[in-house]
């Protein structure tokens, strides 16, 4: 049976909520010690709910007390080495998002200028061309002779050592 997207919505229904955040509590438990065991780390989760006088924790209080003790005598400079708030992940995807498009946008360009010099080779003209276009233009056959002049010195190598 396949996941569907899940409606991150509040739950009107006082036992549908209540049902889900049992499933959802222990799946979250489970994941922790998932990750404590596959990953060798200190992990730990404190869960407080309307539904329980006493907030839920695991692996157990004193772990708890154990791991957070550890994190506290941390200095500052290594408790938020790795930390971001929420303006700063966005800020992190934004430019990586931005470098893949900009990458992107260069892979469509150098594309477009391939056709555009085969076209030419066909005898189509590039009176079209405007003045950004045919500098990318030069500057695709100006790497394509080199690619061409390296492999012409690679096979001269290769045919004057084989004499």
């Amino acid at each position: 049976m396949t996941r569907t997207k899940v409606n991150l919505a509040y739950i009107a229904n006082d036992s549908e909520r209540k049902s889900t955040f049992k499933r959802r509590k222990k799946g979250l438990m489970k994941k922790a010690e998932e990750l404590s065991i596959l990953c060798a780390v200190d992990t730990c989760a404190i869960i407080f709910s309307p539904y329980d006088p006493e907030p839920d924790v695991w692996p157990s209080p004193l772990e708890v007390q154990r791991v957070i003790a550890k994190l506290r005598n941390m200095s500052p400079l290594e408790q938020n080495r790795r930390m971001m708030d929420q303006k700063d992940f966005i800020r992190q995807q934004l430019t990586r998002l931005s470098e893949q498009m900009a990458k992107q946008q260069r892979e469509i360009r150098h594309k477009e200028m391939t056709n555009v010099m085969f076209e030419c080779l066909k005898g189509k003209g590039f009176e079209y061309l405007n003045m950004s276009d045919l500098n990318d233009l030069n500057n695709l056959l100006s790497q394509n002779i080199r690619a061409i002049e390296r492999r012409i010195k690679l096979l001269e190598k290769r045919h004057n050592g084989g004499d």
